[in-house]
Formats: C-alpha cells, sequence, structure tokens
C-alpha cells in the first residue's frame, strides 16, 4: 500500500488569534496544527502536504472570506476528482443569536459591534458544503471551548455580545450539515455542553483522542486504515470517559446520512496495526501526540510547512447509520 493517499483533501481551520483579542483561542491553532502535522506525516495519515491537497487557516488567515473561499477550493477539488475524500475541521467559537435562533462560527476579523455581518452564519457554511461534490465528506465542528482562551483563567468566562450564547452546534443545523449521500458530521460535544481543556493544558479532550483514534485507537489488528466508524467508536467512548475524570461533562455526537463507511486515512503509514493492536502501540502513539504538541507549545505559531519528527517518540449521541463496507 502507498504511504501517500492521492485522493485525499482537507481543510483545517483554527481560529487562533481573533482581531478582537479578548475571544482568541490559541488552543485551537495549536491543536489544528499538530493534526496537520499527523496527517501529512507519510508514517501515519499519509495526506500530501501541498496546498493542492491540504490547507490550514489560523489566525489572520482565518477571515470569513478565505473560510468561503477555500471551502469553494474544495468544491473545485471535488469536481475535478470523482474519487475524492475530503475532510474539513473548524475549531473555534460557535454562538448563537437567541434573539433570531441563528448561529455563528467567529472567524478571525469578526467584529464585536456588528457581529451580524462579519461572523460567518452556519446556514452561509452548510450551503458552501454542500455544494461539494465529493460522496466522502466528513465535517468536524469544535465550537464550544471552555477555557483555552489567551489570558483565560479557571473563573474566567468568555464576554459575549448581548443575546448571544456559546452553543455547540444545533442539531437542526447538524442535519443540514450531512444532506446528501456519503456524508458524516461530528461535534464534540452537543447542547450547552463544552469543550473541555486537557487537565495537563496541552490541548483540547477532543483533539487528544481524535489524534489517538488516527493512530488505531479505534481499530482492529491487521487493520490498514482509519474509517469513519474507527474515529466515531473511540472518540464516543474515550472522550466522555476523560472529561468525567475531570469532573466535566462533554458528549460528542455523530451525525451520517446513509452511507457506507469509508476511509479516512492511512493508518500507520499503511502498515496497519500489529497482532497485539492498540494495546501495543498505544504508549508509542501517545508519546507522539505529546510530541507534536510540545513543538507547538515551545515554538508558537510555526510556519505551517515545517516538518515534526514523530517517529523516535515514545456517553455519545449518534443520529443515523452507516454501513459496514468500506472503500
Amino acid at each position: 500500500m502507498s504511504n501517500t493517499l492521492s485522493h485525499n483533501y482537507a481543510l483545517l481551520i483554527g481560529i487562533g488569534e481573533c482581531k478582537y483579542s479578548n475571544w482568541s483561542l490559541p488552543t485551537t491553532v495549536k491543536d489544528v496544527q499538530t493534526i496537520k502535522s499527523f496527517l501529512t506525516n507519510p508514517d501515519l495519515c499519509g495526506y500530501i502536504d501541498d496546498e493542492n491537497y491540504l490547507r490550514f487557516l489560523c489566525n489572520e488567515q482565518a477571515t470569513k472570506q478565505n473560510i468561503l473561499d477555500n471551502l469553494n477550493w474544495l468544491q473545485q477539488q471535488a469536481k475535478n476528482d470523482p474519487e475524492a475524500t475530503i475532510l474539513v475541521y473548524y475549531s473555534g467559537h460557535g454562538w448563537l443569536d437567541k434573539s433570531t435562533q441563528n448561529y455563528y462560527l467567529i472567524p478571525h476579523d469578526t467584529s464585536p459591534v456588528k457581529l451580524q455581518k462579519t461572523a460567518l452564519p452556519a446556514t452561509e457554511f452548510n450551503n458552501t458544503l454542500q455544494q461539494i461534490s465529493a460522496q466522502k465528506l466528513l465535517v468536524i465542528i469544535d465550537s464550544c471551548h471552555a477555557q483555552g482562551m489567551a489570558t483565560a483563567k479557571e473563573t474566567d468566562e468568555l464576554e459575549l455580545p448581548e443575546n448571544f450564547s456559546q452553543t455547540a452546534l444545533p442539531k437542526n443545523l447538524i442535519a443540514d450539515l450531512k444532506k446528501g449521500t456519503g456524508r458524516a458530521v461530528f461535534t464534540s460535544s452537543t447542547g450547552d455542553e463544552s469543550s473541555w481543556i486537557r487537565s495537563d493544558g496541552t490541548m483540547s479532550i477532543y483533539t487528544y483522542h481524535f489524534l489517538e483514534a488516527l493512530q488505531g485507537g479505534g481499530n482492529k489488528p491487521g487493520d490498514k486504515i482509519v474509517t469513519v466508524s474507527n474515529l466515531m467508536n473511540y472518540v464516543s467512548k474515550t472522550v466522555p470517559q476523560s472529561a468525567q475524570q475531570q469532573g466535566k461533562k462533554q458528549t460528542p455526537i455523530f451525525d451520517f446520512s446513509q452511507t457506507e463507511d469509508f476511509s479516512v486515512a492511512l493508518l500507520r503509514g499503511g502498515k496497519g496495526l500489529p497482532e497485539g493492536g492498540w494495546e501495543e502501540v498505544k504508549q508509542e502513539a501517545q508519546g507522539k501526540i505529546q510530541a507534536g504538541r510540545d513543538v507547538y507549545s515551545v515554538r508558537g505559531d510555526m510556519d505551517t510547512g515545517d516538518k515534526i519528527d514523530l517517529s523516535g517518540s515514545t456517553g455519545v449521541t449518534i443520529y443515523g447509520d452507516i454501513g459496514s463496507k468500506r472503500h
């Protein structure tokens, strides 16, 4: 099996620094940078590290217009490649206007005094995604962060504009996102729950277990690819457990159109899990997560072209159905 995926495309969005600095979320950038380093590692997930295949928007790049432009780029990639598998990962704020029930993603250039005009309405985000013709599309939304802000303390509360509340993506918008065939939507929490940071402060609970799943946490010995169902099965179990250990509650949501299971990444560069399964490689896998996160914690917002050498590092709600056939 080749250790690169020539039909996989990804758009990774970590809002991080906001123009209105009180809303900044540096943890999201470092989390998504680490995800990028895993995806593009040929010994791990096998995505091609080239802007024709994978794009990462963070800080001042993560504007409303740039997000929409890059979703349009994904539309074109899917049009040109009938075999395309597409991953969209958004980590940042998501807020509900209680007066209108409209939900907004909060890009870098959102203004607190003109929020409805400068934020990205979830309906517009959804409509643009629905124009992507790929038959294999995974959308992951991590939009209800607790702490992780540049100046946050345990007792801090995020100051939101009047009539706005911080919530996870509402169920009706999740249902809209997965309309069509071959579509899956993951969100990091449900309802008024938050997406929590790990107790060691290194990254979000959700990102940590997602990275474990990309390394085989939800796979069986001999598996050589990571599928949507592998990710779902592992994250659905481990995120609530880890949150509970911290005295918190966090319940990921997974929603599927009627679709067959599909692969998202190579497993350990296509080598797959050994006979000992996940337990045999778990310590090594967790070491890779820590090594990747340490690079960004020390060096800050690195050039996204930088390479990381990871070779030597040591309660769920589900909607819809997903078939067992993998392709």
